[in-house]
């Protein structure tokens, strides 16, 4: 067989693939949004969830899911990032870097259900905060760090090989290289690590029954405290998220309507999701392209 049909044969296999790919995540977005949409208004967006009777909404439950979401990322990056700086800019082949990339691995690969297990036993009951917001951010934060930190690790090498040489050669000091010319240019892989991890805060949930709880107090906006129960910005109260929402909904069936509820939280996480992805990529373009110069 001749190399130009071989290579025509695989060309399409992989053509194939990749729209084999792309088909099964558009039929399986459509699906999801065509069982919730009839779901989707502002009074089920913005409404509270009714606990014996039909016509509940989600209200608290994505508030719950955003602020979770900025609260765990507020830890995430600056450790992800600060950690793949170190990886890829100042760590030296040996030991050390042999057993911090080790234990790297192991937590990559640790279910999410024993991630909270330890934010049980860590977060919930050895500090004595209980079931909380901070408790529950806290460990989707351990879940998110290696993907973060092997992310960053790695754009940084590939961007730092463009332009670290040069910057070094007129004079900027190697943390001016990092800050100035490295990071911008890296900025489009490392946005790419923050979408994976915001997409596991938003679909988490074994982690968070153990540590956030599945309560969801009601939400009085005017309230603004960090430390107060009664407040809805509070990191010590209970932050029922829509993915346990959903996950108590098929398996407890508290109110009448729980599957037509369940279907349209699910609509919402996924339009939650595409929103944070679209809006992620367009603030990296703008970065990268003001740092480029494009």
């Amino acid at each position: 067989m001749k190399a130009k049909t071989v290579d025509k044969i695989a060309t399409s296999i992989l053509y194939t693939i990749s729209a084999f790919i792309v088909l099964l995540l558009l039929a399986f977005i459509s699906y999801i949004l065509y069982k919730g949409w009839d779901s989707l208004n502002l009074n089920f967006l913005f409404g509270r969830p009714k606990i014996d009777s039909a016509g509940g909404g989600i209200g608290p439950q994505l508030f719950n899911s955003f602020y979770m979401l900025i609260v765990s990322l507020l830890v995430t990056i600056p450790f992800g990032l600060g950690a793949g700086i170190y990886l890829s800019e100042y760590a030296k082949e040996g030991k050390l870097l042999n057993f911090i990339r080790l234990c790297i691995e192991t937590m990559a690969s640790l279910p999410s259900i024993v991630v909270g297990l330890f934010g049980l036993l860590v977060f919930v009951t050895m500090t004595g905060w209980g079931y909380t917001l901070l408790s529950g951010a806290l460990s989707i934060a351990v879940l998110n760090l290696p993907s973060m930190t092997r992310v960053s690790e790695n754009a940084i090498r590939a961007a730092s090989a463009k332009v670290k040489e040069a910057s070094l050669g007129l004079g900027a000091t190697k943390w001016q290289t990092i800050k100035k010319v490295v990071l911008p240019t890296a900025i489009p892989q490392i946005v790419t690590g923050v979408i994976l991890s915001a997409g596991r805060i938003f679909g988490e949930a074994a982690a968070l029954l153990y540590t956030a709880g599945m309560s969801a107090p009601v939400l009085k906006y005017t309230n603004i405290s960090l430390v107060g129960k009664a407040s809805p910005f509070s990191l010590f109260r209970p932050a029922e998220t829509l993915a346990v929402h959903i996950w108590k909904l098929n398996s407890e069936g508290i109110v009448p309507d729980a599957a037509k509820i369940a279907n349209g939280s699910s609509a919402v996480l996924i339009l939650m999701v595409l929103i944070f992805n679209l809006i992620g990529r367009l603030i990296a373009n703008r970065i990268y392209k003001s740092y480029s110069g494009k």
